[in-house]
């Protein structure tokens, strides 16, 4: 699906400047097909274009391209923990060919069972959606393990590495008679946010992303960083880096402010009622 956050880095570059055409070309590219090979073979094709500059967006494609180049500037759009990913030496001086935005998610799980609870008060088992192929996934659902022992909620675990386990993960979800769906972040759930919204509403599952894309798509909330603005933001890296900047001088942006974004149809199909608290603490409601 479309999340507007391409958009966001091409009018990132436009206020810097550069127009596509005049200043600019662009070879964009996007995954349909996910997995190391495809991933390997989406690098090596970016490389034969000779770019000066590339843009990830983060997780496995930014695995990918550090594999394929040590030289090429690389500038990921949203990394969890670039120091753990491997991706740089330290945050002020990421010391390789690499930079960019980190997310630092593993603070904002804590939140989302925080708001989950909110909108089920009696919370008390909750699903959390992960993608194998993702190397940050396993800490993150330790760190949701844990926020579920200290708050007495029992937390499943399900996979999908594709639509159709998307589906049957979400399956074994209701199954498990869980009240909730935590959604970790991955660009495989991105693409299916409207299916996975429809397949959360339609078995009454409370559901929480850390992009606001999600309730945009159908799905119930989102808390997190604005990760079209991180995307806007990839702009001011590429900007240097054409100037003759280095990635390895470039410092890692960390997010400064979280939202929350709540789709009131969602609530209602899912049968339940939002309460004040939740709606005061809200930056966006979605009528």
């Amino acid at each position: 699906m479309s999340t507007g956050r391409y958009a966001a880095f091409l009018r990132g570059m436009r206020e810097l400047g550069y127009v596509e055409g005049k200043n600019l070309l662009v070879e964009a590219r996007f995954v349909t097909e996910f997995g190391p090979e495809p991933l390997s073979e989406l690098a090596q094709e970016l490389l034969r274009t000779n770019p000066d500059v590339i843009v990830s967006s983060g997780g496995a494609y930014t695995q990918a391209l550090k594999v394929a180049t040590s030289t090429v500037p690389i500038v990921f759009v949203v990394s969890v923990d670039p120091i753990g990913e491997g991706l740089v030496a330290s945050l002020a001086h990421p010391g390789r060919n690499l930079t960019g935005l980190a997310g630092f998610l593993e603070q904002v799980f804590p939140k989302h069972v925080e708001m989950l609870k909110l909108a089920v008060p009696r919370l008390s088992r909750i699903g959390v959606l992960a993608n194998s192929r993702n190397a940050t996934h396993p800490g993150l659902l330790k760190d949701i393990e844990a926020v579920g022992r200290k708050n007495e909620i029992q937390v499943v675990r399900v996979m999908g590495d594709s639509l159709q386990g998307i589906e049957r993960a979400i399956g074994t979800v209701a199954k498990e008679r869980c009240q909730a769906l935590v959604i970790l972040g991955d660009t495989l759930f991105v693409q299916y946010f409207r299916q996975i919204s429809a397949l959360a509403n339609r078995n009454r599952l409370a559901s929480i992303y850390s992009g606001r894309e999600y309730p945009e798509a159908g799905g119930l909330m989102s808390y997190g960083p604005n990760f079209s603005e991180n995307y806007r933001r990839a702009a001011t890296y590429v900007d240097k880096i054409l100037k003759g900047a280095k990635p390895a001088d470039l410092p890692i942006e960390q997010p400064t402010t979280f939202e929350l974004v709540i789709n009131r149809k969602a609530a209602s199909a899912i049968g339940i009622t939002l309460t004040q608290e939740l709606l005061f603490r809200a930056d966006k409601v979605i009528e």
